[in-house]
């Protein structure tokens, strides 16, 4: 068995992470390439992780900012890009 971390391309993922609690726009510069879209009372963020360390990375990140941790699901990209959350709206960084 291997338990050595690879940066093979194959080893990248898309994932949804969902925190209880709001994060305004300007923390979407704290994570570059990842999508911050609210609701209701929690924070969903989504794109592309390179790696297992780019992973725990982003996770001790959002351990600092003090928000609940709901979820971490690594989907497929096609699955995340077609299946948007209804009626929420998505924070723009730009507006």
């Amino acid at each position: 068995m291997n338990n050595t971390p690879s940066n093979r391309p194959g080893d990248s993922g898309w994932y949804e992470i969902r925190l209880q609690g709001r994060l305004d726009a300007r923390w979407s510069a704290l994570f570059e390439g990842i999508t911050l879209t609210t609701g209701d009372g929690y924070t969903q963020l989504e794109g592309p992780v390179v790696d297992q360390a780019a992973l725990h990375g982003l996770l001790q990140q959002l351990r600092d900012i003090g928000l609940p941790l709901v979820s971490v699901t690594r989907v497929a990209h096609d699955v995340a890009e077609s299946t948007p959350i209804p009626s929420e709206p998505t924070t723009n960084p730009g507006a």
